[in-house]
């Protein structure tokens, strides 16, 4: 530091010094994270048209036209080639798509059978998430690592969010022309990538930044509680699947993959004075059990009186649900026939129940039933799958994580060319060591929002203190 500088010209070096300490630090622990997110990502925006490619011997079948065939002759085709209990049935979303049918096998495995619904021929089955795109949801969202997944992708995003906040302000001109939207030198050189860098951060830092809060709903401790909260009040999902209606313990996330505002709720049960000689609840073994969040699952022969699966798809015809619904099948003497699809576009998601005795609708819900938190959030999230806007936002996100990879390699070709040999060549400590306290204060008022962020910034402030002895200057090399 120039020993004639002023004393704000001093400052202003200092907490620079002190923002790329940390800035280095936050792409030291999350760049691989965000590469690795980036490019299943990628992947994930075309999961529909590369499963119907990878499993077109399961997905893809003859267009048919009216003439279709029962539900129940697909369901019973199934329960020729197994033993398992049937608990679910998705309607296909094109004309040439297979179904799909759920199967609790009894190893307690869940199996995804596919049948052709022309001839209600069974084509062969996979795990329940075990297509190509299914596979690649679990490596995205790091759910082969176990329990920590959420964690680390709460601690990733976190770190993302304060990557890309010091990133911009070590970007910000100072006067300077080059590396501000231009790239100088030659790929040789260190300066070429540090501007590379630079510029490809700035310009794809939003699109980070939106993605990693968009991220977080999926969080363990953040998106967890924040989805207790909203859906303890009148911003989550409908006030109806609370208050207004007969609700059981059985939960919409037992059966189904709901919308992240939907994951708390629970089903409306069906009124038993409608059956013809309905069992007493709790009498068959299966309402006891299931009510209370129990396994069992509704069979292919219905109670008696109820409906049945063929009266039931054709309700929710009526109704006009987008093509490609699943409908959970009833479980126990009160359990419901609930129809959900969550296509593309919001305004299209729904979930419908029916008492499985009257055909009713006990429940109608879509995106405009939801509370304001909930329906930004849900946007959020479709924006982030590469859903709402179609084929335009796809594009934009496959190009936004091809510029985040090029964000993260440059980020690591930069260091190794800076590195000390022997070292980590963490960038030193300005010459008072209060700026690296001041600037990791005010990271920590950003780790109160984030708790498990904010756990993983306290301990590497510590370890960063300890190993420099209290924050003391140390010579810069």
């Amino acid at each position: 530091m120039n020993a004639t500088a002023s004393p704000a010209a001093a400052d202003r070096l200092r907490f620079y010094r002190a923002v790329w300490r940390w800035h280095f630090y936050a792409g030291l622990f999350v760049l691989p994270f965000i590469a690795w997110l980036a490019l299943t990502g990628a992947v994930y925006l075309y999961q529909k048209p590369i499963d119907r490619l990878v499993h077109a011997e399961l997905k893809v079948v003859e267009p048919v036209g009216a003439q279709k065939a029962a539900p129940s002759a697909d369901i019973a085709a199934v329960q020729a080639v197994t033993e398992g209990n049937v608990f679910r049935y998705t309607t296909p979303e094109r004309a040439d798509g297979s179904v799909e049918i759920g199967v609790v096998e009894n190893d307690g495995r869940r199996q995804v059978y596919y049948v052709d619904p022309g001839t209600s021929r069974v084509l062969g089955h996979l795990p329940e998430k075990g297509t190509f795109s299914g596979v690649v949801r679990r490596l995205h969202s790091l759910d082969l690592l176990g329990s920590y997944a959420s964690a680390l992708i709460e601690i990733a995003a976190g770190w993302a969010i304060l990557l890309v906040a010091t990133g911009v302000y070590l970007w910000w001109p100072r006067g300077q022309r080059g590396g501000v939207t231009t790239v100088r030198g030659q790929p040789g050189q260190r300066l070429f990538w540090r501007d590379l860098h630079a510029v490809t951060g700035v310009w794809v830092g939003l699109v980070l930044l939106f993605l990693a809060v968009t991220g977080m709903p999926w969080s363990v401790v953040w998106g967890k509680q924040v989805n207790a909260w909203a859906n303890g009040h009148s911003y989550g999902y409908p006030a109806g699947v609370r208050v207004d209606v007969p609700m059981s313990h059985q939960r919409l996330a037992d059966t189904t993959t709901p919308t992240w505002s939907m994951q708390q709720a629970h089903l409306p049960v069906s009124d038993v004075s409608h059956a013809h000689h309905a069992a007493k609840p709790g009498s068959d073994g299966h309402e006891g059990h299931a009510e209370h969040g129990g396994s069992a699952y509704g069979e292919l022969s219905p109670q008696s009186g109820a409906i049945g699966i063929d009266a039931a798809i054709h309700a929710f015809e009526r109704l006009g649900l987008a093509h490609g619904y699943s409908v959970s099948l009833p479980r126990g003497p009160m359990g419901v026939y609930t129809a959900s699809v969550y296509p593309e576009a919001l305004d299209q998601q729904r979930v419908v129940h029916l008492d499985q005795y009257s055909g009713n609708v006990l429940l109608d819900m879509t995106y405009a039933d939801y509370g304001l938190l909930g329906r930004s959030l849900e946007w959020g999230i479709n924006v982030h799958l590469g859903q709402e806007y179609g084929t335009a936002n796809r594009l934009f996100l496959l190009i936004a994580c091809v510029a985040i990879v090029l964000l993260c390699a440059s980020g690591a070709v930069m260091w190794w060319k800076r590195r000390p040999l022997g070292g980590l060549g963490v960038p030193p400590l300005p010459r008072q060591g209060r700026s690296v306290a001041g600037v990791f204060a005010l990271l920590c008022i950003g780790g109160l929002l984030f708790p498990l962020v904010g756990a993983s910034l306290l301990l590497v402030g510590l370890l960063d203190f300890l190993a420099t002895r209290g924050w003391r200057a140390q010579p810069a090399p």
